[in-house]
Order: C-alpha cells, then sequence, then structure tokens
C-alpha cells in the first residue's frame, strides 16, 4: 500500500478515519464531509502509534495500517485458527495467546500473530477441558477461556521461560547463537547524510562483531548479505529458522534537529504490559555499555512491537547507534575505531547478561580480552 499523509483523500482515507474513530481516537466525520488525512488525523494516528510501541510519524504505512485493522479485532468476534499460508494476527489473537498463558499452556510470546505454537497450546487446553479438539477458537472455546481462573499469577509465564532458558544456558558464549541484524541494505541505504549511509556503517559494524563474537565461539550468524534488504518480517524468520538464541538489530538514527544526539536500545514490548524480560535486560546492558564507553548521550531503552522484535521467538533487541544528522555523532560513526569500541560494549552486553551477575565487573571496565580469558578459565 501507498503511505498516508497530511492533505491525501480517498477510500483508504475514509478507512483510516472510521477505524480512529471506532478506536475513540477521532471524532466521527460527518457523511458530507469529504474523506480527508488532515492534522486531526495525524495526530490521532501518532497517539495510536505512540500507544502501540511504532515509529511515531502521524504517516499510515504498511506497519501502522496493519496494527489498525488488529486493533478492530476482539476476542470472540471472528473464529482464530492456524493458517500458514496467511497467518491471522489481531488484538483477538493477542487476548487469546495472554488468556492461554494465564492458564498455564505455553502459547509463545504473546506478540497477536496466531502461529503453531498458540495452535498447540489451545489444542492442549481444548483437549484438557473436554472441548472440541480442533486448534479453532470459536465460541465454544471462548467461553470456555472466559470461564477458568488464572493459573499464573506473579508474572508472565513465557518471560519467565525465557529468563528459565538464560539461566540453564549457563555462563559460557561457546555454542550460543547470535544473529546479526545490519539495517537497511541493497538499495536502501537508510540514513544518508553528507555521503555518509547507515546501511554501510552497520554492516562494517555486524561485520566487526561478528569477528569478536567467533573469536569468543560463538556462532554469529549475519541476517543479510552486504547487497540485500529483506523485510524486518523476513529477518525475523530467519532468526527462527535458525535457532538463534539472541537477535540483535543495528541501525543509526536521524532526526530533523541537528541537536538531536545519543543511542538508544529498544526491545519488544506491549501496550498492555506484556515485556520480554531478557530482551529488555539485555537493551539495558547494551545501553549503559555503549554510554560509559562512547559517551553518546544516553536516549535510554524503550519498548516496542516492531516486526524484528515482535515476531522473532528468542529474545531481540534493536540498538540505534548516534544520529547520522548530528555532525559530531556522525563523525564518531564514520571512525572504524569508534566502531570497534561500539563491537565491544555490545560483545560484553551479550557476556554480562549470561553471567547472570556472577564474576561481573563494573560497567565499562570489562575488555575483549577479559571475555576472552573468562571463557578460556571456564573451557578448562
Amino acid at each position: 500500500m501507498r503511505v498516508l499523509r497530511r492533505g491525501d483523500q480517498g477510500p483508504a482515507v475514509t478507512e483510516v478515519r472510521a477505524t480512529l474513530a471506532g478506536l475513540g481516537l477521532l471524532p466521527a466525520a460527518p457523511p458530507a464531509t469529504p474523506a480527508t488525512y488532515d492534522a486531526a488525523v495525524e495526530h490521532a494516528v501518532a497517539t495510536f502509534q505512540q500507544q502501540r510501541g511504532l515509529i511515531v510519524d502521524g504517516l499510515v504505512g504498511p506497519a501502522t495500517y496493519r496494527a489498525l485493522k488488529d486493533a478492530t479485532y476482539q476476542l470472540g468476534a471472528r473464529p482464530l485458527a492456524y493458517l500458514v499460508s496467511s497467518p491471522v494476527t489481531g488484538d483477538d489473537v493477542l487476548a487469546l495467546q495472554e488468556r492461554l498463558l494465564e492458564l498455564g499452556y505455553d502459547a509463545g510470546r504473546p506478540n497477536g500473530l496466531f502461529g503453531a505454537q498458540t495452535e498447540a497450546a489451545l489444542r492442549t487446553f481444548q483437549r484438557d477441558y473436554g472441548l472440541t479438539v480442533d486448534g479453532i477458537c470459536g465460541a465454544e472455546t471462548v467461553r470456555g477461556l472466559r470461564q477458568l481462573s488464572p493459573r499464573a499469577r506473579g508474572g508472565s509465564p513465557v518471560l519467565l521461560r525465557e529468563q528459565e532458558r538464560v539461566r540453564r544456558a549457563g555462563p559460557r558464549l561457546r555454542g550460543k547463537r547470535i544473529v546479526i541484524d545490519p539495517g537497511h541494505g541493497g538499495q536502501d541505504a537508510g540514513v544518508s547524510v553528507a555521503g555518509v549511509n547507515e546501511a554501510d556503517l552497520v554492516w562494517d559494524l555486524a561485520r566487526r562483531l561478528e569477528g569478536k563474537m567467533a573469536a569468543t565461539g560463538m556462532q554469529a550468524l549475519l541476517s543479510r548479505g552486504p547487497h540485500q534488504c529483506p523485510s524486518e518480517a523476513d529477518r525475523a524468520h530467519f532468526a527462527n529458522d535458525v535457532g538463534g538464541d539472541l537477535f540483535l538489530s543495528l541501525h543509526s538514527d536521524a532526526n530533523r534537529s541537528s541537536v538531536a544526539e545519543g543511542v538508544a536500545s529498544f526491545h519488544f514490548g506491549t501496550a498492555t504490559g506484556n515485556t520480554s524480560t531478557i530482551g529488555e535486560t539485555l537493551a539495558g546492558f547494551i545501553q549503559r555499555e555503549l554510554v560509559v564507553r562512547t559517551g553518546l548521550r544516553d536516549c535510554r531503552a524503550h519498548r516496542k512491537t516492531w516486526d524484528t522484535l515482535r515476531l522473532t521467538r528468542c529474545p531481540a533487541v534493536r540498538v540505534e547507534i548516534g544520529y547520522l544528522t548530528n555532525s559530531d555523532d556522525r563523525r564518531r560513526l564514520s571512525d572504524p575505531s569508534f566502531r570497534d569500541v561500539v563491537a565491544e560494549g555490545i560483545l560484553v552486553a551479550v557476556k554480562r547478561l549470561y553471567l547472570l551477575g556472577e564474576n561481573d565487573q563494573p560497567t565499562g571496565t570489562f575488555t575483549f580480552e577479559d571475555v576472552l580469558r573468562h571463557e578460556l578459565a571456564k573451557a578448562e
């Protein structure tokens, strides 16, 4: 679909306005009023994007349009099933996943996508409670889900399982499979300022990080080649297909103001409070390491629902390293030695994640050589 923006008119704008009105974000337009994408629509879209953890730009692109459609579905309004060729998405799927998790069934990450794991959890629930075991969430199953009291209290089971998997993985890095995702690529240069391209910078950074990880015994896999630009969904599916333990997406930022600067990290999290605990922890480690090591302004860690964070089955973090629209950030990012410092900081953050607080050192003091010595000591 084409991106909708202020000044646009037509059936697509009519649909967007009606959806926003149905969500209580926009007054319903009188029938005689032409459907125009005006300032009120732009503000309503930006508010919706903020609520949903999307990029807040006031534009309706594919991700925002999908989220608007998803927001119109409520559990019980339609039957839900696992369709391999055309996966079902929506807030009703999210409500189903959250309910199954509350009842103790492992439906996977609550991401609003009806996948194989959600179907398996639903079938188990149906079998346990004497319902028709068809993997379809229809009226009978919805009644059963609503009649039962939650078994799980004091935390989200799927997120606690993430923590347990990391604990069981142990402190050694050897054998862990890390997917490194350099943003953009191919014909998409990303942010481009004064001849400096985001895609080129993060590709070089990804290769440096790949080399350091390989030296520790980790299996580092790149989500794309130097001349490729997979979609966000394809990057997430790649991480799932190779069985990644962690997913690290590398980007640089831009802003209309040349004053904007700094580093920010992002992890999966929804408006309803579901957050990838391990993703949040890793984002925090990366954020603190990079701020201390580089001196970049701390723009903190945030929860988002971007596809690379939402669709990965493993903990995922996206790092926006500097603003290419800021002359100082751009100068520093253009320095290969600076990118080496960033790669070391990210590697150390991953090591801290698996150490779980044991034999750790103050932020910014753990070096690549320390990581190598720790790995050799664990091997003996």
